[in-house]
């Protein structure tokens, strides 16, 4: 029998399986449905810094998955589109943007208020410290010891699109700052990213599950597996049922599941396998083991929009394998009832990674700190079928004003003389299916975008109006601005997501109906059972999700190992010791 089952190997699977496998005496077992990655095999796509190929690689994605994005409302009726989710060893970690953000100290004293007792900021922060060695900041806020490597952009590779709108941020107020993880306030500040000491890509794959840790003799990883549902004796968890690609069928006994499946798949598992609300079990005659209506619900993303700009051949970057997004810009919205800082925008020193994307540089910005709710469902009991999502994007209005006041805060600082006179049109812009489509590699595309970009090159005065014909179809940014009904209709129709959804196995108070698990992860009603990953959020936190999700993973790991030694509490890392999965300490050196 194996004594720890992980259902995932994402961010907090990879984590999970490394951590508990520290002790020689357990058995532990690895389930992933994409397939595995190491520091050997990881392809060119993945391993870059500059992430524009890995996350449009249908190979390390669920090609299936679609959701539905707006607000579902008759005047804003939602469109379903793909969403990309990673299917690969190392989840998220392994396609994502590569930024290393925390959040606000306030996200995590929100958790603690919504019933998620002992994750305060207090309580995490030590375990930032932790998964860190930032190899910028020295001193007590950063760590020095953990397997993620954080850096910063370097000045001096930092495109001149992005140069000339930090300067155009600071002619506005907002001061340029040398860390986004130190005190929270408004400012722009160089992008921070987790990657290796040659600045490639570092997913938990590798830097948890790294060559020393896999040849460990307890420790059994399993990919392109898919998982059926969890087992139960009763309401006792006793293991899982996996599809392995060959198609042959295995249950695994274990003392203990632990569900890393992300917060589009951990709720959908636990539907399959009985534990969600009762009547939706019902009608697709799955046998009720846990009555939680919680399930699949709080579902939460931050909602984008984008304002692009097209640059003459000086603003472009000379160094088209650096990482894009070169830095970012936090500001409030000060709408009532929001916090400080409860905005982002990314800085992008292009937009694509094909030549159309080269030729733009774009602020995409999204909401914060979101408010909408949304829910996902079964569509059926086979796992091969995807859930249905709806996130009911911008359904709370606090979140539609918001992406409206970034249209205009993107206009008025491409708007500032020092940026204006130097970049060709402005326009507003997402990632919408049509953007999504033409990124797509193949002869075909790559046949329109070189069309495309050699128009743009050589249109001159014409630039504006082939911008507005074929690339915006009719919106222009200046329409937007002068109408607030045709603004409101722009972010309505072309709101897009950021890859973070959390929220839908969310941690509570045992009172709470609505709730899923207990703040260590297990599951209410059952026993033998847990979620581990960004599902378990009870609000979105105000940043990228990979890092949060690895603190969860790196905290409920300690839980249970402390558990297992039968004490009360998880003992505290604030001194933190050097991980036996991690990368060894170099010099941190300060930059400030």
């Amino acid at each position: 029998m194996t004594d720890y089952l992980v259902l995932g190997g994402g961010s907090a699977g990879c984590v999970l399986a490394a951590r508990l496998s520290e002790n020689p005496e357990v058995r532990v077992c690895l389930v992933e449905a994409g397939r595995d990655i190491s520091q050997r095999t990881m392809p060119a796509a993945i391993r870059s810094r500059y992430p524009g190929r890995a996350y449009l690689d249908v190979r390390n994605i669920w090609q299936r998955l679609t959701a539905l994005m707006g607000a579902g409302t008759p005047t804003s009726p939602s469109t379903e589109r793909r969403y990309e989710q990673a299917r690969i060893l190392g989840g998220g970690s392994a396609i994502n943007a590569l930024m290393a953000n925390r959040g606000a100290p306030a996200d995590y004293d929100e958790w603690d208020a919504l019933g998620a007792r002992g994750w305060n900021w207090q309580a995490c922060a030590p375990w930032f410290r932790r998964i860190e060695h930032d190899c910028d900041f020295a001193g007590d806020h950063h760590g020095h010891n953990g397997p993620l490597r954080i850096r910063r952009a370097r000045p001096e590779r930092v495109s001149p699109f992005v140069r000339a709108v930090i300067a155009a941020l600071e002619q506005r107020g907002y001061r340029h700052k040398v860390d986004q993880n130190a005190a929270w306030e408004d400012g722009s500040f160089l992008g921070a990213f987790a990657v290796s000491a040659d600045g490639e890509r570092i997913p938990t794959s590798v830097c948890y599950l790294t060559d020393d840790v896999r040849r460990r003799p307890n420790l059994r990883i399993v990919t392109d597996t898919l998982v059926d549902r969890v087992l139960f004796d009763g309401t006792k968890a006793r293991g899982a049922r996996l599809l392995h690609a060959d198609g042959n069928r295995e249950d695994i006994d274990a003392r203990e599941v632990i569900v890393c499946a992300g917060a589009i798949h951990s709720p959908a598992l636990l539907m399959r396998s009985g534990i969600g609300p009762a009547a939706e079990l019902a009608a697709l005659g799955i046998p009720l083991v846990a009555d939680r209506p919680g399930v699949g619900g709080n579902l939460m993303e931050h909602p984008s929009i984008a304002v692009s700009a097209w640059l003459p051949r000086r603003l472009r970057t000379p160094f088209p394998d650096e990482h894009h997004e070169q830095a970012i810009v936090r500001f409030s919205s000060g709408l009532p009832d929001t916090p400080a800082g409860d905005m982002h925008g990314a800085i992008l020193s292009r937009s694509g990674w094909h030549s159309i994307g080269y030729r733009l540089g774009t602020i995409f910005f999204w909401v914060n700190k979101s408010y909408s709710r949304g829910r996902l469902a079964l569509a059926s009991t086979d796992p091969h079928d995807e859930p249905r999502v709806d996130f009911r994007l911008l359904s709370d209005a606090r979140d539609l004003e918001r992406l409206k006041h970034a249209v205009r805060f993107g206009a008025a600082t491409l708007a500032v003389p020092s940026v204006k006179t130097q970049c060709g049109p402005v326009f507003p812009s997402s990632y919408s299916p049509r953007v999504a489509k033409v990124a797509v590699p193949g002869m075909s595309n790559a046949l329109q975008r070189g069309t495309l970009s050699a128009l743009l090159d050589i249109a001159g005065p014409l630039r504006g109006w082939l911008i507005r014909r074929i690339v915006t179809r009719g919106v222009s940014l200046g329409d937007l601005l002068e109408d607030d009904a045709a603004l409101t209709r722009f972010v309505m129709q072309s709101v897009g997501v950021t890859w973070h959804p959390s929220g839908t196995c969310r941690m509570g108070a045992p009172d709470d109906p609505l709730a899923v698990t207990d703040p260590a992860g297990a599951v209410y009603g059952v026993t033998g059972l847990r979620v581990c990953d960004a599902s378990l959020m009870p609000s979105i936190p105000c940043a990228n999700t990979n890092l949060p999700t690895i603190m969860i993973a790196e905290r409920i790991a300690d839980m249970m190992a402390a558990e297992a030694r039968g004490e009360h509490e998880a003992a505290s890392p604030a001194t933190p010791a050097s991980p036996t999965a991690g990368s060894p300490p170099h010099p941190a050196r300060d930059t400030a």
